[in-house]
């Protein structure tokens, strides 16, 4: 895990990664820096299978049993006053889905869902739109090329569409990066920074 929290954060962001990628994704480095800049620590996890070299993930509950314990073991206090900063959790694709499916049970205050996989590709009857009903302000940010689909807007759940994207987010990494630190702004998460 790559842990870095900046002077009077405000929140703590942890992002985890894809199922076939790592925590140098473009739009997970991009939203990392930009949520940095604006006084949000962030962890990046890299999910145990990464670690010992494996491409294909664990089954989905060792994968949230893992989210978790680190998500618990994060330190939760800065400074003296050892003040509880909000936890938002997130991540990209498979990631996304891990911190849907862990929101309420690590305490979190908000998720951000980048390129959630809505179905798999050409798939639409298997929607996965459940797993984005954690009860907690949701941010999802997908491509409108995206063969995964992309989720709709419903209660607490906000989505941001990059034109011309697709799964990776890589056409623009910053305006992932912006509609996320836009969010955690307006959610009192992130301090507004002065041009």
């Amino acid at each position: 895990m790559e842990l870095e929290i900046p002077a009077r954060a405000m929140g703590l962001l942890v992002l985890g990664h894809g199922a076939g990628g790592d925590v140098t994704a473009p739009d997970l480095a991009a939203v990392g820096t930009a949520a940095l800049a604006v006084r949000v620590g962030v962890a990046l996890v890299t999910q145990p299978y990464r670690v010992a070299g494996r491409r294909s993930p664990a089954p989905a509950g060792r994968l949230d049993e893992a989210w978790v314990a680190v998500c618990q073991a994060l330190p939760v206090g800065t400074g003296r006053s050892a003040r509880r900063l909000p936890l938002i959790v997130g991540g990209r694709s498979s990631g996304a889905r891990v911190a849907c499916r862990t929101a309420g049970t690590v305490g979190a205050a908000g998720v951000v869902a980048l390129a959630f996989p809505l179905h798999p590709p050409g798939r639409p009857e298997r929607d996965r739109s459940f797993e984005l009903s954690t009860g907690l302000p949701t941010l999802v940010v997908n491509g409108d090329r995206d063969p995964f689909g992309i989720p709709e807007p419903a209660g607490d759940r906000e989505v941001h569409v990059i034109p011309g994207a697709r799964h990776d987010l890589r056409r623009d990494p910053a305006a992932v990066a912006s509609a996320v630190v836009d969010w955690l702004y307006r959610h009192g998460w992130a301090a507004r920074v002065r041009p």
